[in-house]
């Protein structure tokens, strides 16, 4: 019998053919490419550290649909660019995110209640799980692991709990700290914006490196920073504990007038071509309990117009030994990388989302957005290595290898996905999924 539908598009004809677009093709998705996550997590197991971190008030008998579940849809669905909540009014019928979460999936209003009822003491343990994810993920102790923290803005459009207006910024925001190590996230802490840009840095760096050395006691630890972070009782605690570091000092009067031979060493160099110049100095500001090796980058730039150029000072404190220019260029300038981090998890996986008017459910979808960072990461590193996509962020994985359209038949036995023969990563996927499974 035919069957008739005004439910479509009726696009121009390919010569005498018409050419139309019918929504009755049955079990279909288009983040059939999910699955990698799915395996990602199976290997880091993070969602059920999550899950366990996270208490549960409610009452057995009444409950439907389990935390883990509910953690899965979310941070699976952020991964695979639905940021929303809103989303989940139809993307819980999604037959793949269904089969990545483990069970049926829940609705928004679900979800939200989710979102606000995570406490400070659940969110806490929870970021101690990202860590412990990061230290059982490898199968040899590190000799060393470089710490890069820092400090950005995410705006704010409401009247969320803990708004303020940051003068830098020019908006009001928050004020969220990150700590990665190389491309890895460790930490993803929001903070309001009325602090000092290095409010509880000490804290979660002594936390941190009491885990890390926990699990490895002979690592080296080096902690990389911009001037937001330079404290010198901060400084003293990683002396203390042999840590090394190197973290930018802002000028002052003082430390211009300390470097002004390099600088105008440089000056003399100058001969319409960048001149730089590095040296060392012995600094101590007025409230520092002793002085420290400063490093000094004096550079004379062109000029934007017509004329002499201009002088540039940068200043490094660190108590690492080497030459000044060597520890500036490749070690410290390194720190560069983990602006890109911070972007893609903005950016690409939603973590500037703090629509929430509660400033705890805030924190918890920062968290969410962590945790799918760390399962992109995953895949990247373990099932992309050595690939084109090896080095490529959230939204290109997710454009070329989460966001396959597949037909899904559903037996008693099996769950099949039927991928287009002209997807054109199909042996980069099928090799990505072949590592993730991989016994580790």
């Amino acid at each position: 019998m035919t069957e008739c539908t005004t439910d479509g598009v009726t696009f121009s004809r390919h010569g005498r053919r018409v050419v139309q677009a019918l929504h009755d093709g049955g079990t279909i998705t288009s983040d059939a490419g999910g699955l990698l996550v799915r395996e990602a997590d199976r290997t880091l197991g993070l969602t059920e550290r999550l899950a366990a971190a996270l208490a549960d008030q409610r009452q057995p008998s009444m409950i439907v649909h389990d935390q883990v579940t509910m953690l899965r849809q979310r941070i699976f669905a952020l991964a695979l660019g639905y940021e929303d909540l809103n989303d989940h009014t139809a993307l819980r019928h999604d037959p793949v995110l269904e089969v990545m979460a483990g069970a049926a999936l829940a609705s928004a209003p679900t979800l939200c209640r989710l979102e606000n009822r995570a406490d400070r003491a659940s969110m806490w343990r929870m970021a101690e799980a990202l860590v412990d994810a990061f230290i059982e993920s490898h199968a040899a102790p590190p000799e060393e692991l470089v710490l890069d923290f820092d400090a950005t803005d995410v705006p704010l459009h409401g009247m969320q709990e803990g708004r303020f207006f940051h003068g830098y910024y020019d908006a009001y925001c928050y004020l969220p700290l990150y700590v990665f190590c190389g491309e890895r996230l460790l930490c993803a802490y929001l903070r309001r914006s009325n602090i000092d840009p290095a409010r509880h840095a000490w804290a979660i760096l002594k936390l941190l490196v009491e885990k890390l050395r926990a699990a490895w006691p002979g690592v080296r630890i080096t902690v990389r920073a911009d001037s937001g972070f330079c404290r010198w009782r901060m400084l003293r605690w990683c002396e203390g504990r042999d840590l090394s570091y190197l973290i930018g000092v802002a000028r002052n009067s003082r430390l211009l007038d300390m470097a002004a031979p390099l600088a105008e060493q440089a000056r003399s160099a100058f001969e319409g071509t960048a001149q730089r110049v590095f040296g060392d100095l012995a600094y101590a500001a007025y409230t520092w309990d002793r002085p420290r090796r400063v490093i000094v980058k004096a550079e004379h730039l062109p000029p934007v117009r017509a004329g002499e150029g201009k002088s540039n000072l940068r200043f490094v404190v660190t108590n690492l030994a080497g030459e000044a220019q060597e520890l500036y260029e490749r070690v410290y300038c390194a720190r560069g990388d983990m602006e890109n981090r911070i972007k893609e998890q903005q950016l690409g996986l939603f973590g500037d989302r703090t629509s929430c008017h509660a400033f705890a459910a805030n924190q918890f979808r920062l968290l969410l957005s962590a945790a799918a960072f760390v399962l992109v990461e995953h895949v990247r590193r373990v099932g992309l290595r050595g690939t084109d996509l090896a080095r490529a962020q959230a939204t290109r994985l997710r454009l070329e290898l989460f966001k396959i359209g597949a037909r899904v038949t559903i037996s008693a036995r099996r769950i099949v996905l039927h991928l287009a023969k002209g997807f054109p990563h199909r042996a980069l996927f099928a090799l990505a999924a072949q590592r993730l499974m991989a016994p580790s």
